[in-house]
């Protein structure tokens, strides 16, 4: 599952990566800060490092906040492949003059690939961007993620698209309103005749 990216970031091991083994998950996760991630200063790693102690759970919680991480601790293939994801950006941006050029590997006559054809959603950082955009657009949370994907698509074409914004525009400007038919609380200046008397008891104003 995390085999690519471990080889990308020159894991020493990334063929035979058991994140359920706890040692080497605890291992794992300093070498990822230490060597690719870099989010605390050297000394403020101890506790991390400390991989024998019995708070190890509770520092790997609050590494997880500090670099904001989606995902609970309980969630660890989903956090490890965000980890490694936010690992890899990090990789890159050191050696961004290394990849500028790269060029991606085909086949002779191969088409390049539609995007959206090879779309996992079982990937977390594809969970964690949809329900990024749920929050931001107040929608209700659902176990199937493709169902919040569209109800996300949905709310963008009636709500955002530009005929829709359009519309809203036109709907805010004001409307011609019949001065005669409303009482307004104050003296337009008209002439007295013109003006209801507020006592009815009095016969003039």
């Amino acid at each position: 599952m995390f085999r690519r990216k471990l080889q990308a970031l020159d894991y020493h091991n990334p063929a035979g990566f058991n994140c359920k083994d706890e040692t080497e998950f605890r291992n794992f996760i300093v070498w990822l800060e230490d060597q690719k991630i870099r989010h605390y200063k050297i000394e403020d790693r101890g506790n991390l490092r400390n991989i024998h102690s019995s708070e190890w759970p509770t520092q790997y919680e609050k590494y997880l906040k500090d670099v904001t991480c989606p995902f609970r601790v309980e969630e660890r293939q989903e956090g490890i492949d965000w980890l490694l994801g936010l690992a890899v950006r990090l990789e890159y941006g050191d050696n961004a003059a290394k990849y500028q050029n790269a060029q991606p590997v085909a086949s002779e006559g191969q088409k390049p690939a539609e995007p959206l054809i090879n779309l996992d959603v079982s990937n977390p950082d594809f969970k964690a961007g949809v329900m990024a955009l749920a929050n931001l657009l107040q929608i209700q949370r659902h176990d199937d993620y493709l169902v919040m994907l569209k109800a996300i698509r949905i709310l963008v074409q009636e709500r955002l698209s530009a005929e829709a914004i359009a519309k809203s525009n036109s709907a805010r400007e004001g409307l011609p309103v019949a001065l005669d038919k409303h009482t307004l609380g104050f003296d337009t200046g008209g002439r007295r005749s013109e003006r209801r008397c507020p006592n009815p008891a009095i016969t003039s104003c």
